[in-house]
């Protein structure tokens, strides 16, 4: 039955009623808990001024970093200051030498130079773990360093995080070699056959030769040599990543291990070949190769969205910026042995023009990039910026469009500026799109889209995955609730037909940070009234929203659409677990506890997925 006009003007009454109140909660919790705001952003650095105290000291020990091989140490900030106040803080910087001398050329000599044009690394207030300090001018600090290719200083500011001012600086720091190649990163290559290791390190080509010496565990290791990449200030598109946010990525290599056996355990090393004969090598580190396509062997994926990194020594979190992700990093490393790829389908490390958040989260994610592949796909945060191909023109990305994703992670597309690529494991197929480019219908990407549906031989790769980061399917988001749709504008409308058609059995979004399945659907409609278990005809798309891997969480619509199965507002990712070419498993698991507080299973034969739905086959005729 249609809804009567007054019924859908009193609906729509609600729903703005509702949009209006939520819109006064959600912005006043934003407002003073700062959510969605880059913790670095908040500091007006450029505005930062000069007011030594000479009776002020801060000193930093150990003063060398790293003397046991560790590229990770805990450092003690001790601070002296005898006139202290509630709003002053430390921050890190790195390079140590912050002051005018680093910063790029002034073109309007109208233009001041500011003292301080780079923001620090990470920061703390005074009072963090220090109640006394007001009192006595007294504290001690403990920050957590990685190896990020350069010396640390730590420096006391009072005036807060908007009129900064500048009474201290410590000693400088560093570790033993900042250049030694660190935090690998494996991802498919364009054939299954095929592995790629990323990593970064301070050596550029004219310093060292890279390379991966690797083999089948316990076997004759060989050598194979990386490409190096790097990208300069100019290359990002605005600010704060080309201003107080820039810091140099040194330098990015990529192996490629050809020819691997399926299902064979490796190991590998980073190598570094200096001019002068000597060698620099990383830890030892292993994977699995993948299976062979349409291999009948137990295969288990986890995909989420939007995850961010977050400090485990406690800074830069006052705003709570993104709250569950190290409980999602340390489930997944805790896991570990029973995960063979991982998803991350957008919004990475929410640096947002800070490029030093890059390092950091390839630190936090290294246990489990370095293992298993760790294949991402582009999202807002790492591509938007205006008048930058990007399909929406806000400033997300924070100036880096796209650049920092693009040469931080492998991922095999044709063209790594558009990030939409195929790539196949085992018994599953994941097509991956780029929300951040055109999907729609007479797009390049579309037709991407539709080849990749098309091409799989569902007899020996009968999961068919599409994932994406904004939601092109279905979501009881509020923000798409106020909208009216459950879907980013312009979403499914192309869309849903392929995915009819070619029977995709899951499509995975992250952008909206909470977890939501939806009955298998097609056009609006549940096609299956079952919850937990589906077995034979694919009659629809199950639509899953994993975007609840770190960031702050994002509210539900007061109205539960009818094909909304099940709605979390809590931190959380997906584990899929093919046990053959007819049993697949689906588990949501909390970030908090790792246990599973959703799931379902699908059972079926090969002749299941050949069957005719509405509009997935051909017309026929009968014989003449």
């Amino acid at each position: 039955m249609k809804m009567k006009i007054e019924e859908r003007v009193n609906m729509n009454l609600v729903l703005v009623v509702a949009w209006l109140v939520q819109l006064n909660i959600v912005y006043g919790f934003a407002h003073i808990h700062g959510f969605g705001e880059q913790p670095l952003s908040r500091i007006a650095i450029h505005k930062a001024v000069v007011s030594l105290h000479s009776s002020a000291s801060i000193t930093a020990t150990p003063s060398l970093l790293g003397t046991k091989g560790e590229d990770t140490q805990w450092v003690t900030v001790d601070i002296d200051y005898p006139d202290p106040s509630a709003d002053d803080w430390v921050g890190v910087f790195s390079p140590a030498k912050f002051n005018a001398s680093t910063c790029p050329p002034v073109n309007d000599p109208k233009e001041v130079i500011p003292y301080i044009c780079s923001a620090p690394i990470k920061y703390k207030f005074m009072n963090y773990s220090n109640s006394y300090y007001t009192k006595t001018g007294k504290a001690s600090l403990k920050f957590q360093l990685i190896n990020q290719r350069a010396d640390f200083s730590f420096a006391l500011f009072s005036g807060g995080l908007l009129n900064p001012k500048l009474v201290a600086v410590s000693n400088f720091i560093s570790f033993v070699n900042p250049k030694v190649p660190l935090y690998p990163r494996l991802a498919q290559g364009k054939s299954w056959d095929e592995m790629t290791v990323t990593w970064t390190s301070g050596y550029d080509i004219n310093e060292a030769t890279p390379f991966v010496e690797w083999g089948p565990k316990g076997k004759t290791q060989v050598q194979s040599p990386a490409g190096t990449l790097t990208f300069g200030r100019n290359s990002m598109c605005g600010s704060p990543a080309r201003t107080v946010g820039w810091r140099d990525p040194g330098f990015i290599h990529t192996s490629f291990l050809k020819n691997l056996w399926p299902n064979l355990v490796y190991t590998y090393q980073l190598g570094h070949l200096l001019s002068n004969g000597s060698y620099i090598w990383s830890k030892k580190y292993s994977f699995k190769s993948s299976p062979y396509p349409g291999q009948d062997s137990l295969q288990r994926v986890i995909i989420f969205g939007d995850m961010g990194k977050a400090e485990r020594d406690g800074s830069n979190e006052y705003n709570a910026y993104q709250p569950g992700s190290l409980n999602t990093t340390d489930q997944l490393i805790k896991d570990l042995e029973n995960i063979d790829i991982v998803f991350h389908i957008g919004d990475i490390t929410y640096a947002n023009g800070y490029l030093s958040q890059w390092d950091q989260f390839t630190a936090q994610v290294e246990p489990i990039a370095s293992t298993v592949p760790y294949m991402i796909a582009s999202g807002n945060h790492e591509r938007d910026w205006p008048n930058t191909g990007s399909f929406y023109s806000t400033t997300d990305s924070g100036g880096e469009c796209g650049v920092l994703a693009q040469n931080m992670f492998f991922v095999p597309a044709e063209n790594r500026a558009n990030f939409w690529y195929a790539t196949d494991y085992g018994m599953f197929r994941f097509c991956i799109a780029d929300t951040e480019h055109d999907w729609r219908e007479g797009s390049e990407q579309y037709k991407f889209i539709e080849h990749c549906l098309a091409t799989v031989d569902r007899q020996k790769q009968p999961w068919l995955i599409f994932a994406a980061h904004r939601v092109l399917g279905y979501s009881s988001d509020f923000w798409y609730g106020v909208e009216g749709s459950f879907e980013e504008p312009m979403g499914r409308e192309s869309l849903q037909r392929l995915w009819q058609k070619y029977k995709v059995d899951i499509a995975f979004y992250g952008h909206v940070h909470n977890y939501e399945r939806t009955c298998p659907i097609y056009q609006n409609q549940c096609v299956n009234d079952e919850r937990s278990h589906y077995s034979g005809v694919v009659n629809g798309t199950i639509h899953v929203v994993a975007g609840g891997a770190g960031s702050h969480l994002s509210n539900f619509s007061q109205v539960t659409p009818k094909w909304s199965l099940y709605r979390d507002y809590d931190f959380g990712f997906v584990k899929l677990t093919a046990f053959s070419h007819s049993s697949l498993l689906f588990e949501y698991k909390k970030s908090s506890d790792g246990k599973v507080y959703d799931s379902f299973t699908i059972s079926r034969d090969y002749k299941d997925v050949l069957a005719c739905v509405h509009d997935s086959c051909e017309a026929t005729t009968s014989a003449t």
